[in-house]
């Protein structure tokens, strides 16, 4: 691992530990909205695509009504605005605060703050030729095809944008997702991505 590695692994346990500290007491309020909306578990489980194509056990609050997953013609999972699966409490939380449990994966090195999107384990199967190189990196619970463009884009779009990060990665490029990323609630765009993207 290189000193960069070491500082990024640093900076994620870090945040990550921080971050479920004090912010459990929300956590525990959305379980117990979650709980009171809808029947059903309070996190969702999904197996998902680690580093190295290694899978783990990936969570989130549940936002939706329990139902098989349903797949788009590109192959992602996209949930569309209006979806009827989709919780009143979910509506609110999707996008952000459903991924709060995730920072118990960075903790256990599923998964780092910054880094590509885990695919689910069952998409490998739909990856091309040299599409696996997004797997070179740990998935993130943010990363540079969340801030460019999350659900905009097509999956296979954020496969490529997630390559182009693995390839170009950097502690300086880590820090300016993460900035976008504070930023992207306020609706306000501070960074472009152009020289990552091209």
């Amino acid at each position: 691992m290189s000193l960069a590695q070491r500082v990024k692994r640093t900076f994620d346990v870090t945040l990550a530990g921080g971050g479920l500290v004090l912010g459990a007491p929300v956590m525990l309020a959305i379980a117990a909205a979650i709980h009171v909306d809808s029947r059903g578990g309070v996190f969702y489980v999904q197996e998902r695509l680690g580093r190295g194509g290694r899978t783990f056990k990936l969570l989130k609050f549940r936002t939706m009504k329990p139902a098989p997953i349903q797949y788009n013609p590109d192959g992602s999972t996209r949930v569309e605005p209006g979806d009827a699966r989709v919780t009143r409490v979910g509506r609110f939380l999707r996008g952000a605060l459903d991924e709060l449990p995730q920072l118990w994966n960075v903790l256990r090195g599923d998964m780092s703050l910054i880094g590509p999107r885990p695919d689910m384990a069952t998409q490998r199967a739909l990856y091309e030729p040299g599409e696996e190189r997004k797997l070179n990196a740990l998935p993130g619970i943010t990363g540079l095809s969340v801030v460019v463009g999350r659900n905009v884009v097509s999956w296979k779009e954020r496969v490529a944008i997630d390559i182009k990060y693995v390839e170009r990665w950097s502690l300086a490029l880590d820090l300016k997702i993460l900035a976008q990323t504070m930023l992207m609630p306020l609706g306000l765009k501070a960074f472009d991505f152009e020289d990552e993207l091209a």
